[in-house]
């Protein structure tokens, strides 16, 4: 027998997602910023050159990571998927001890994973559930 520790790679998923969500806030507030300095910069002053590079740097660095966010989130999610799908058939014991039985289905919602019996309960799945 297994005792699920924890299935919290979907509620990591989902940090990520709340993560990935303020660096596009981020990200596009600086594209905001970087524009607008363009667009205000005086022509007969330009900008630094080595300045202008550094910027365009750091745009990048934004840009690649909120692409990096995004597929780490795609990861997390399809990893929560597969340990959820991992259940079917397996014989399941709640945290308190009060349900048992064979799991029939597992759904995975954004806030939690929850596994069908065939008796038709639903038990979330969480630290402390036994599997065997």
């Amino acid at each position: 027998m297994t005792t699920v520790s924890s299935l919290n790679s979907n509620a990591a998923s989902n940090s990520s997602a709340g993560s990935a969500t303020s660096k596009t806030v981020d990200y596009d507030a600086f594209l905001q910023l970087l524009i607008a300095q363009m667009k205000n910069q005086d022509p007969t002053s330009p900008m630094d050159s080595s300045e202008y590079m550094s910027q365009l740097a750091s745009f990048s660095q934004v840009e690649q990571g909120v692409a990096t966010n995004k597929k780490l989130d795609t990861l997390l999610a399809s990893n929560a998927v597969e340990n959820a799908a991992s259940f079917i058939g397996k014989t399941l014991t709640s945290a308190d001890g009060t349900v048992t039985g064979e799991v029939a289905s597992v759904k995975t919602y954004s806030d939690a994973t929850v596994a069908t019996l065939t008796s038709g309960k639903e038990v979330v799945l969480e630290t402390g559930i036994s599997v065997a």
